[in-house]
């Protein structure tokens, strides 16, 4: 059953609607004059759900990127990369439900894969504690990059975390320093990273593993230091207020292109990926597959002075 955000009532209300004009259809033998109605609804519905996402603001955006029926990142493992052969622990603590990692196949050629699973049931978000990984989730994303620096496969990271988790067992077993050692990681690969932001980005707990050579992002999605609702808590003392924070953050795919944080937007289906997850995996698995392209062949030290420069430049050149 799809679920519907709170500014999608207008297409909620003429998409059931129609429904209830199928199931009149249906108990009257396919009535010609009921299936007319059917179409000129359809029509309307999806015409509005155009006009609605073609001018989402950043709060709505966040809400799209939030939504429970957003295709994870498992779902873009199993789509993509057959032969995905997963990896568990950190050979230091435990192992970390919260990042997915191992390797496999992704267009015929060898690739590493790590990514943030938030989970799909209520039995997987707690498995995988809504994506926020522990100190050992990094280290075993540490460990997965260097074998694969060892062996010369190239990394794809898929993002979407609200961030690391923070409670006192993850800071006490050193939550800060895994992020940053990930970080470090990231930007020493000799082989080329690419990082899609799938539905949140947020804090170290992104950065930790998008500090790639190319960063890609999903229409809907949303990369911040920070949620808008924890933001507004710092700046105004009221969560109320994250919209406004949303607004004022620049989290938006658009923004941080025209910033240079981000290097690509992918585009999703009318309506946001959840709508047709499918067409929203095939549009990723094109892009991943651009970029990794345009690198090949560059030999280490430029895959690392380019990522290097990349990142130095962030920030220099604003208007």
């Amino acid at each position: 059953m799809r679920s519907y955000l709170d500014f999608e009532k207008p297409v909620a209300e003429l998409e059931a609607k129609v429904e209830e004009l199928r199931a009149m259809a249906v108990a009257a033998g396919n009535a010609t004059d009921i299936t007319e109605d059917i179409g000129r609804l359809e029509t309307k519905a999806a015409q509005a759900l155009r006009d609605l996402y073609a001018e989402l603001t950043p709060w709505q955006k966040t809400q799209v990127a939030r939504h429970p029926q957003r295709p994870h990142c498992l779902d873009y493992i199993n789509a993509l990369v057959p032969e995905f052969i997963p990896f568990a622990g950190d050979r230091k603590f435990s192992e970390d439900e919260a990042i997915v990692g191992g390797f496999g196949r992704f267009r015929g050629e060898s690739i590493c894969v790590i990514g943030h699973e938030k989970g799909s049931s209520t039995e997987s978000r707690l498995k995988h504690n809504f994506g926020m990984a522990r100190p050992e989730g990094y280290r075993k994303a540490v460990r997965l990059m260097e074998m694969a620096d060892r062996f010369d496969i190239p990394v794809l990271c898929l993002v979407d975390t609200a961030g690391a988790y923070p409670g006192i067992d993850a800071e006490e077993r050193g939550q800060a320093e895994a992020i940053a050692r990930s970080t470090e990681a990231c930007l020493n690969l000799g082989v080329p990273n690419v990082a899609v932001i799938l539905g949140e980005g947020g804090s170290g707990g992104a950065v930790a593993i998008a500090t790639a050579s190319r960063v890609l992002m999903l229409e809907h999605a949303i990369y911040s230091v920070i949620s808008p609702e924890g933001a507004a808590s710092i700046l105004w003392r009221d969560t109320t207020k994250a919209q406004d924070a949303a607004t004022n953050m620049k989290i938006t795919a658009s923004d941080l292109t025209g910033f240079g944080i981000i290097d690509g937007i992918i585009t999703e289906p009318i309506g946001g990926a959840h709508r047709d997850p499918a067409a929203a995996i095939a549009s990723t698995g094109e892009a991943v597959a651009n970029a990794l392209a345009a690198m090949k062949g560059l030999d280490r030290q430029t895959v690392r002075r380019q990522r290097r420069e990349k990142f130095l430049a962030i920030g220099r050149s604003l208007e």
